[in-house]
């Protein structure tokens, strides 16, 4: 009977550690089989905390866009109306006609939003009405293709302003960043990994630092067949005074980047799962390193959970001259299934020194490859080629996010720029600590209140937590009967949870990530339960050799 029954758990723990070095986001496919059948057994509802979609929108710009929308299909008929048929919308005196709709529209959803929105283009940023009306009008009807490529003229300040004032923390916006619209911030950084590549900025094999715990992805990519780069962990190792997990760098860390070998340094911040920003000691600490020992270090930073933290410190801001970073607006406003995105860089930037840097060999390539678009390459700025090379290109003429998302994007930042009080930003920031606060109250835990912490996720770690409790005995005794991912299949087959592997962000191999914006808020109480009944049968077992 022991015999067959050491036997079975072996064949687990085979089957187990095979599993642990799957990506978390195709892992979950196989928890969410198992909480699935649970599911038609029991009581339970499948509740599945591995998304990071957040269950709230932002409804009013939403609904500023749907009556613009209204307005341009007037606007479509007004020029030409033969049915089903319409024509393309007109410029002039366009400003004066939405001045009329939406008096008549006074007090319809989204036509406040909507008027503050032109009143905020033209009183505040000097938009010339008309322009700016025609911009927003013929671009949500879409007859046209994005123009410019990169990013629509009014759209590209706007979005800006959102940027530099309410992510980077950059006071002095004085459009000194070009921005480029793109399909999220997944399909930007694939362009960036690509365009890198084509213009010699990097070369297959080179040397990379990617700062981990980080999203899956941004370290998979750099490992496939057309990259192999030598990749450098930059891992968030600090602790506090109780030894638990602050999920900052540490000097020691940090210090691996004054290697100049490296060429670029791949960031999440806040990082992704633990969601928690660098405090600005580590952010000084980095800037020390690389404008003294490797200031041609290319730095990508993906910002996308920056609006969760108070007064965010962004490593753009810091070190403007060494960093590109990606924005997505999909956490903050809700828009994951809009796919908007955008890829920021300076004027004056380190992608454009290195290009001119670029041996003689190199730059006759480069010129060959972009000869379509200009008979001087060589004074082809970096983001100028990122755009092209976003449409291999040859098809560049077509590149840019399409122009109804660009609208919604824009209306989207002019949302957030206008809400003096900050009353939505501070809305999401409740929901995701209010959340965290009945997640640890379940786990019968003290809430972690972090510095810098955006609670969009947490990062449950097993091993600190038997460690904290029970010593080092218990941990070892995990450590030896079961596999880090042991607790997600239990949570899966006996309670219908979802819960991700922080081993695969490469984070600590035993802790789990659990998704704070994308269910109920009672249902995080259940999850805290769970997860604790969960952790006191590992003691009991203990207990019980």
């Amino acid at each position: 009977m022991n015999n067959d029954g050491g036997l079975i758990m072996e064949t687990v723990r085979i089957k187990e550690r095979s599993d642990v070095d799957l990506s978390p986001f195709e892992f979950k496919d196989r928890l969410i089989e198992m909480a699935t059948e649970q599911e038609k057994k029991s009581a339970h509802a499948m509740l599945n905390a591995g998304r990071g979609n957040p269950n709230w929108v932002a409804v009013s710009p939403r609904e500023a866009f749907f009556l613009l929308g209204e307005f341009a299909a007037q606007e479509s008929r007004r020029a030409w109306n033969q049915g089903d048929l319409a024509g393309m919308p007109e410029r002039t005196g366009c400003a004066n006609r939405i001045d009329r709709f939406l008096r008549t529209k006074g007090g319809e959803p989204g036509s406040e939003w909507l008027r503050k929105t032109i009143d905020y283009g033209v009183k505040e940023l000097r938009f010339e009405a008309d322009a700016w009306v025609y911009e927003l009008v013929d671009g949500i009807i879409g007859d046209n293709y994005p123009t410019p490529d990169r990013m629509l003229t009014h759209a590209e300040r706007v979005v800006r302003e959102f940027l530099v004032r309410e992510v980077y923390g950059m006071r002095d916006a004085d459009g000194n960043i070009d921005l480029f619209a793109v399909e999220g911030a997944t399909a930007g950084m694939c362009y960036v990994f690509d365009s890198l590549l084509e213009n010699h900025l990097l070369q297959r094999g080179d040397r990379v630092a990617v700062m981990t715990p980080i999203f899956p992805p941004y370290f998979e990519i750099p490992q496939l067949y057309q990259y192999e780069f030598d990749v450098v962990e930059i891992r968030a190792t600090g602790n506090d005074d109780r030894g638990g997990h602050t999920w900052q760098y540490p000097s020691s860390e940090l210090q691996k980047l004054g290697d100049t070998s490296i060429r670029v340094l791949f960031v999440v911040n806040p990082s992704n799962p633990p969601s928690v920003a660098m405090l600005p000691t580590v952010i000084d600490d980095l800037v020390t390193i690389v404008k003294t020992q490797n200031p041609r270090l290319m730095i990508i930073s993906d910002d996308v959970y920056a609006t969760f933290v108070d007064d965010f410190h962004s490593i753009m801001a810091a070190l403007p001259y060494n960093t590109l970073g990606v924005y997505s607006f999909s956490k903050y406003f809700g828009v994951t299934g809009w796919r908007l995105g955008v890829v920021a860089l300076a004027a004056n930037n380190v992608f454009d020194k290195r290009l001119r840097e670029l041996a003689e060999g190199a730059k006759t390539e480069l010129r060959h490859r972009y000869s379509s678009l200009t008979s001087d390459s060589d004074s082809l700025c970096y983001m100028d080629r990122l755009v092209a090379d976003s449409r291999q290109v040859a098809l560049r003429h077509t590149a840019g996010l399409s122009t109804p998302q660009q609208v919604q994007m824009t209306l989207l930042a002019a949302f957030d720029l206008l809400d003096d009080t900050h009353r939505y930003r501070d809305l999401t920031k409740a929901v995701c600590q209010r959340r965290m606060t009945l997640l640890y109250d379940g786990l019968g835990l003290p809430h972690p209140h972090l510095p810098n912490d955006a609670d969009y996720y947490t990062e449950f770690d097993l091993l600190e937590w038997s460690t904290m409790h029970y010593g080092q005995a218990f941990a070892s005794y995990l450590q030896t009967r079961h596999e880090p991912v042991d607790i997600l299949y239990r949570l899966a087959q006996n309670a219908s949870i979802v819960l991700l592997n922080g081993g695969g962000f490469h984070g600590p191999k035993w802790s789990v990530r659990v998704s704070l914006a994308n269910l109920r808020d009672e249902d995080y109480a259940t999850i805290g339960r769970e997860l604790h009944r969960a952790l006191e049968a590992y003691v009991a077992e203990w207990k019980n050799t």
